[in-house]
């Protein structure tokens, strides 16, 4: 084999070997998610809002909602890495960012971001703030926040409407450090 080939091979599997090291050391930071709206607690939503049915165009609630007087801050649930900062039509201003363990963390209904050029962001800072934006309109301000892995849990999938997707949402008030 020529020595071009012989590197080529090496190479790539120095590469690959990365990339497997790099997928599970982020199985293995760790993950304290803490409640994203600064000075809330549990008293700010309803334990029964995650997966709640009927809710809307989306069937069910794929997340909590957290109550707060328009305006509070929003912080980094962990820390966590901003894969999008923008406008949707039903979340209004959202950001979504990826966190250790392949998670997404999904921010909707802000007034503001904090800081629109920052794309890392560890726990406990601020985001943005709380708002009504996007069919929060004319509602209490409050931020809708989410848990997403990219990587499947089998095991939570049930017989609920749209169970299968419970594979895919966790409930993030298990998942609060609070």
């Amino acid at each position: 084999m020529s020595k071009p080939k012989q590197y080529l091979k090496r190479t790539r599997r120095l590469v690959l070997a990365a990339l497997l090291f790099g997928f599970i050391f982020a199985f293995l930071v760790p993950e304290p998610v803490t409640i994203p709206v600064h000075g809330a607690s549990s008293a700010d939503w309803h334990q029964d809002t995650f997966w709640y049915e009927p809710w809307g165009s989306s069937g069910v609630h794929k997340g909590v909602d957290i109550f707060a007087n328009k305006g509070t801050d929003v912080v980094a649930a962990s820390h966590h890495l901003v894969i999008y900062r923008g406008q949707w039509p039903k979340g209004g201003n959202v950001m979504i960012a990826l966190g250790p363990k392949w998670r997404l963390h999904y921010y909707a209904h802000l007034d503001s971001f904090s800081d629109s050029e920052r794309r890392w962001f560890s726990g406990g800072e601020q985001i943005g703030s709380v708002g009504t934006s996007g069919n929060a309109q004319g509602k209490a301000a409050h931020l809708h926040y989410s848990l997403v892995t990219l990587i499947p849990y089998f095991w939570l999938i049930d017989s609920a409407p749209q169970g299968v997707k419970k594979a895919f949402y966790l409930n993030p008030i298990t998942y609060f450090d609070n």
